[in-house]
């Protein structure tokens, strides 16, 4: 097709919507493997699926950059819909083709293959705390993943590192970054030292006694879940390594590991995962296998799960609710889940070592510590073999203290094992965002905190509804804060929040 006869096309935004609903059609295979492969799948299947799952992303891969996509786009562009949503999905349909194009095929085939053979290497890693195991294939991994970033960045015109940021929150650069990290280092450094001598001062007792059922568990785990809005009609509660939020809008898949002497690290983690499904249930189901119908980005994603996990359900209001639930779940005296006891494990600051067991305030400083790590490793500054003593160095300096092994130093996360250079930004831009979120929803709907003293979400829910999932990525992540709150990404709103919650009492 010549670049005239596609200018006179008007069939063409069509021809891409349904062209973009197949491709996301596989990519929702790829999801359920991806959940079937950390849930259920037996070890001896690994190999098939590492080929199952480069395949179906060369298939997707090669959708989208077919040669008629351009055309498609160029008349699409020409002659835009009216509908500002359908404008915005024309849009991010270009954003997707200027990467995909940049990306050959059989890198993208490579990569899919390499981060399934390294996740399954680094699951014995992990289990064995032994990094030398897996040290070869993150190598391997890596070289694939800075080969993606320089293509990336040549489309884009950003860093490299930048480029691969970028695919997992558009709109954001290490030169925004940077500073809202630093601005941070600077905060805890001060209110770390502040909160750990108020804590020193107050009586610490763990609430209930240990073992906890994890058949209790986890029928607890399900029930506040739901009641937090998760529908299990369309959704299910599993277990896995890492927890994690996967498949569609209408088949989601969370999973959650157990621990018997500890009932709040699953708990609390399926209420953070059950905030990424709400966003998930919650995007505009008009657009949906649509670009526009998608998240506004992760920092976006992760602001969801921390409203309800961290926002929401460590608070006063909900521990209230929260001691009894637990008491009759565990069949424990109700005197063993007071509201202080709660707050002393779900709310008790400590320099750690396990950045998904870590309390709200040093939480950041695990994530500072990866940025700055996975930005040398892209950057060709550090190589895979000295990552274990970067890592020790860089957690000397953020909280002074040194991981014991491996697998509490820079085994514990499965990201880098599996590909995802550039994705822990995200994390704390979205607890930055859940701060400013949860403000600002609380001055617009005054009853949320009498509500969750409920166990009661709905009213929160409600407001992120319509606020936030609702909007898909019609915004960028700066542009939903401000659609939704007044104002940018802030960090001020977060140290208010921590400031309020750890040191005003």
């Amino acid at each position: 097709m010549n670049h005239i006869a596609a200018n006179t096309d008007p069939n063409a935004y069509h021809r891409l919507t349904t062209r973009f609903a197949r491709m996301a059609t596989v990519e929702e295979a790829m999801s359920m493997l991806g959940w079937d492969e950390a849930a259920v799948m037996p070890d001896g299947g690994s190999a098939a699926r590492a080929d199952q799952l480069a395949t179906l992303s060369g298939i997707a891969h090669g959708m989208l950059v077919e040669p008629a996509v351009a055309d498609d786009l160029d008349a699409a562009e020409a002659h835009p819909p009216t509908s500002p949503a359908e404008r915005r999905n024309l849009e991010l349909m270009r954003r997707s083709h200027t990467q995909a194009v940049a990306l050959p095929g059989d890198l993208v085939e490579a990569l899919t293959r390499q981060a399934s053979t390294c996740e399954k290497i680094w699951r014995a890693a992990r289990a064995a705390s032994d990094f030398s195991m897996a040290a070869q294939p993150l190598a391997d991994l890596l070289a694939l993943s800075r080969e993606k970033a320089a293509a990336l960045s040549a489309a884009s015109r950003l860093a490299p590192y930048d480029a691969l940021i970028d695919t997992y929150q558009p709109g954001i650069t290490a030169a925004e970054i940077t500073p809202v990290f630093t601005r941070y280092e600077a905060f805890l450094r001060t209110a770390l030292p502040q909160v750990e001598a108020l804590q020193a001062n107050r009586e610490h007792r763990t609430p209930g006694t240990a073992p906890f059922a994890i058949t209790a568990q986890e029928a607890l785990c399900r029930r506040l879940s739901a009641q937090a809005g998760l529908d299990y009609t369309a959704a299910r509660l599993d277990r896995s390594t890492h927890p994690f939020c996967g498949g569609t809008p209408t088949d989601i898949r969370i999973t959650t590991r157990y621990d018997e002497a500890d009932f709040a690290s699953a708990l609390m983690g399926v209420l953070h995962e059950t905030g990424h499904a709400l966003y998930e249930a919650g995007l505009p189901r008009t657009h949906a296998r649509q670009p526009v119908g998608t998240a506004a980005g992760m920092a976006a994603h992760e602001s969801q799960s921390l409203i309800i996990e961290m926002q929401a359900a460590r608070s006063d209001a909900y521990l209230g609710f929260l001691g009894p639930v637990l008491a009759e779940a565990f069949g424990q005296d109700p005197a063993g889940f007071t509201l202080p006891r709660l707050a002393a494990r779900l709310r008790h600051v400590e320099r750690s070592f396990i950045r998904v067991e870590a309390d709200e305030m040093t939480y950041p400083a695990h994530v500072i510590l990866r940025y700055r790590l996975e930005a040398a490793m892209i950057a060709g500054d550090l190589a895979v073999t000295d990552l274990p003593g970067a890592w020790a160095d860089q957690l000397r300096s953020l909280l002074d203290i040194t991981p014991p092994d491996d697998a509490r130093g820079c085994l514990q996360d499965i990201h880098w094992y599996c590909g995802l250079f550039g994705y822990f930004p995200s994390y704390t831009l979205g607890a930055m965002a859940a701060a400013q979120l949860m403000a600002a929803a609380r001055t617009a709907v005054p009853t949320i905190d009498a509500a969750l003293a409920q166990g009661d979400f709905a009213p929160l829910l409600t407001w992120l509804r319509t606020n936030v999932h609702h909007h898909g990525a019609s915004f960028g992540f700066n542009d939903l804060l401000r659609q939704a709150t007044g104002q940018p990404l802030d960090p001020t709103a977060f140290e208010t929040h921590l400031t309020t919650r750890y040191l005003a009492r």
